[in-house]
């Protein structure tokens, strides 16, 4: 017998309710003890520039709703990353495009 761990395999189905997916232009990350918490939010409304109260300041507000919050435990964090710039790379050579975003 092989000491050696074995290899994992998983399996992931997706529900014809998630099929499609949500779209989101923006993902907010914040943590607990315990996990990693994602956020995707889209705009639900145009932007708008407002009045800090306190402050006097102008700044522009962007109303957003959370599509999907995704928690993920903080050992997966660094797959993630390396997972995020594999593709991120495949992309840029296979467009041309740089992933960074547009000012």
């Amino acid at each position: 017998m092989n000491d050696e761990p074995l290899e994992h395999r998983v399996e992931m189905t997706v529900t014809p309710e998630t099929e499609v997916g949500e779209y989101a232009a923006f993902v907010s990350v914040w943590r607990t003890q315990d996990c990693f918490v994602l956020d995707f939010a889209t705009e639900v409304r145009p932007p708008e520039v407002a009045e800090d109260p306190e402050a006097g300041a102008l700044y522009v507000h962007v109303p957003a709703r959370v599509v999907s919050r995704v928690r993920i435990p903080p050992s997966q964090v660094w797959e993630l990353m390396k997972t995020l710039e594999q593709h991120l790379s495949a992309y840029e050579m296979e467009t041309g495009k740089s992933g960074h975003a547009q000012e």
